[in-house]
């Protein structure tokens, strides 16, 4: 009686979907608008100020406080001042919202890529692309291709340093679950245990008390750094980039969310028409080169 049955709902089924072909056509199949809602790859996805965000109509970025120039102007992402404040709102336009559509949100650095259902729709916040932290979120295409840079007091003997091989024997301070903290431990790989800070101000304290010889972070950030916080610090140098490819800032993303190939798309968008060259031009022109640190 079972086996009747199911042969008879077989059946059934099978004539069920003949008509349902017949009535769409080449129309995509169900699994398929299923596997492109969730990638986030369909026009239909993707359609401007539409997409399926925390807020309907309303696009949620985050990033963490404070926001440090030249990344943000006065401590105030909404502002639209800053590299990444623009780079933001950029990407809004692209995707449908007006910046008025735009909600700030308040997110420490690690928490961003930490694993974890996400309250936010993507975050910008100097987070660089990795593998590892691609295990837990899910990353746009780069947006800003960035070297670490070594700081140090222009007193110390920790300015003098002319390679990699000089600062082994330092005192070196990073913030921590930072690519800068991963370059002294694995770039450098100094006799001391190195220093980690939950923020660059602890680290840019921690270089002005001489509790350590010299501190790492990105190259735009050290020229503001030395520019106008710490004025008697100097940039020692620059790190070349490791295995080939440059480093490179991505939007962080919840793992899976079906934004990620929109906000991709975006994002290749302004680097395509020139847009983040000149956002990257007006707010980062003064992070010129540095030495390159061997």
């Amino acid at each position: 009686m079972h086996l009747a049955q199911r042969a008879l709902r077989r059946t059934a089924s099978a004539a069920t979907v003949a008509l349902l072909a017949l009535a769409v056509g080449c129309a995509p199949q169900p699994e398929e608008k299923a596997t492109d809602k969730a990638s986030g790859a369909t026009g239909e996805t993707c359609a401007e100020g539409k997409l399926s965000t925390q807020t309907s109509g309303k696009l949620t970025i985050a990033t963490d406080e404070p926001a440090y120039e030249p990344w943000f102007k006065d401590d105030k992402p909404a502002n639209g001042k800053g590299f990444e404040s623009a780079v933001a709102y950029a990407v809004a336009e692209q995707l449908g919202y007006a910046k008025g559509d735009v909600v700030w949100q308040s997110i420490p650095f690690n928490k961003a890529f930490a694993p974890g259902e996400k309250t936010f729709d993507f975050d910008i916040n100097q987070v660089s692309i990795s593998a590892e932290r691609k295990k837990a979120v899910d990353f746009s295409s780069g947006y800003y291709d960035v070297r670490q840079a070594v700081i140090a007091l222009k007193s110390s003997k920790a300015a003098k340093a002319k390679g990699i091989a000089d600062l082994k024997g330092l005192k070196l301070g990073a913030q921590v679950g930072t690519t800068s903290l991963n370059y002294v431990n694995d770039v450098v790989k100094p006799t001391q245990q190195p220093a980690a800070y939950a923020k660059n101000d602890q680290a840019k304290s921690a270089l002005k008390n001489g509790q350590v010889d010299a501190i790492v972070v990105d190259l735009p950030t050290a020229f503001y750094i030395t520019a106008a916080e710490v004025t008697d610090a100097k940039i020692v140098g620059q790190f070349e980039n490791q295995g080939g490819t440059p480093e490179q800032f991505g939007l962080v993303l919840d793992k899976g969310s079906a934004l990620t190939s929109c906000v991709t798309k975006a994002v290749d968008t302004l680097r395509e028409d020139g847009t983040l060259a000149k956002i990257e031009k007006q707010w980062l022109s003064e992070a010129v080169d540095a030495p390159v640190l061997k």
